[in-house]
């Protein structure tokens, strides 16, 4: 038999078993922070934006006029207003994000100093193997012959009114100093830096723009005229003459108004090739809503979803940096001196500027943006 269990009544309360705890005292509070004198503040910054409650003040630092508040733009860095048709370059849409003015943005500054040998790396200009006798040496430092002695004409039958009519093309004269000459295709490699765009003498087809097969010249509306034998064979000549660095007699220059433009740097004669449209192709379509304010018209189709424009907000020349001219007033019309015209080169559309009459050497260049379609607003250009 088991034994009996003696039970034992408890009447105190139960309580867990802890550690003795140590009195708590709270963190001790950090020092308080020194800031600094807004003076101070302001003289390091680079630029501080004001905050104001009213700018109905505010105008156009070119025009002088407040109106069409909706287009006014204010410089993130002097507080300006500028309209964005009379800053330049023009602003086509309101900008993302900060926007400077021209001053403030210092475009107009150079960029950096061009030596000989970035030039020529720049613009990918040929240099010749070494030759036993180094007749063939073709340098941007060796002496240019002039185009008359590089290619003799051949005597052609006919009258003197259907030689005028015929109009033939001019290969352009390089500057025989080619100390200038590097000077010109500086000015030329600081502008195109600026904008961070590739040097291109040639239309490029990127694989999501247009194809080359897209750029068929009969495709054109209408049908569009051929290069004749004898203008190809100038446009060769300067294209070769391109490639040697013996460049057209041209400088880039910047101009606060106008912003970046070229000015004839030699005595240029009518019907000279100036230069070729160059840039990346693409359908008219996609480019429809694009800020680049320099696009060109290169195939105008029956089709319009298959008109090509040339857009050369990536790879371009110095036609990049020819300005159009305000043809809805007298003087503005009085100011162009070179057209564009398009042509026909195996089958492929080119665009060419060619000097409409005798251009002095100082004087811009100016062309009329609408010499196809007669729709882009230039009311807005100098």
């Amino acid at each position: 038999m088991a034994p009996a269990q003696r039970l034992i009544r408890f009447s105190g309360t139960l309580r867990r078993t802890e550690a003795p705890r140590r009195p708590t005292t709270p963190p001790p509070s950090p020092p308080p922070k020194k800031l600094k004198p807004l003076s101070e503040v302001m003289a390091k910054a680079g630029f501080a934006v004001v905050e104001k409650n009213d700018y109905s003040d505010v105008s156009c630092e070119q025009c002088g006029s407040g109106e069409r508040g909706d287009e006014l733009l204010l410089c993130d860095k002097c507080d300006k207003g500028f309209h964005m048709k009379c800053v330049r370059p023009i602003v086509v849409r309101v900008p993302i994000g900060s926007w400077l003015c021209p001053n403030c943005s210092g475009h107009h500054r150079r960029l950096r100093s061009f030596s000989q040998k970035k030039i020529i790396d720049f613009f990918r200009i040929q240099k010749c193997g070494s030759d036993k006798k180094k007749k063939d040496k073709c340098s941007i430092i060796s002496p240019m012959p002039s185009p008359q002695d590089a290619r003799k004409r051949r005597r052609r039958s006919g009258s003197l009114v259907l030689q005028k009519k015929r109009r033939r093309l001019l290969p352009f004269v390089p500057t025989e100093d080619t100390s200038q000459r590097l000077k010109q295709m500086s000015s030329l490699a600081s502008a195109l830096t600026a904008l961070h765009m590739e040097f291109s003498d040639d239309l490029t087809y990127m694989p999501d723009m247009a194809p080359r097969s897209a750029n068929k010249a009969k495709f054109e509306n209408g049908g569009m005229q051929v290069l004749s034998k004898e203008d190809s064979e100038t446009l060769e000549q300067c294209r070769a003459m391109c490639k040697r660095g013996e460049c057209p007699p041209l400088i880039v220059v910047f101009d606060s108004c106008e912003g970046y433009t070229v000015e004839a740097d030699g005595q240029i004669k009518d019907m000279t090739f100036i230069a070729e449209y160059t840039g990346n192709v693409d359908y008219l379509k996609n480019r429809e809503h694009d800020d680049c304010d320099s696009m060109m018209t290169l195939l105008l189709a029956t089709n319009p979803s298959k008109s090509l424009v040339i857009c050369p907000d990536k790879r371009g020349n110095i036609a990049r940096f020819i300005n159009g001219i305000n043809n809805h007033t007298p003087e503005g019309r009085k100011k162009q001196n070179c057209k564009c015209v398009r042509y026909s080169v195996n089958g492929e559309c080119r665009v060419f500027l060619v000097a409409t009459r005798d251009i002095a050497k100082g004087e811009r260049l100016y062309y009329d943006y609408n010499g196809y379609e007669h729709e882009y607003p230039t009311h807005h250009f100098v």
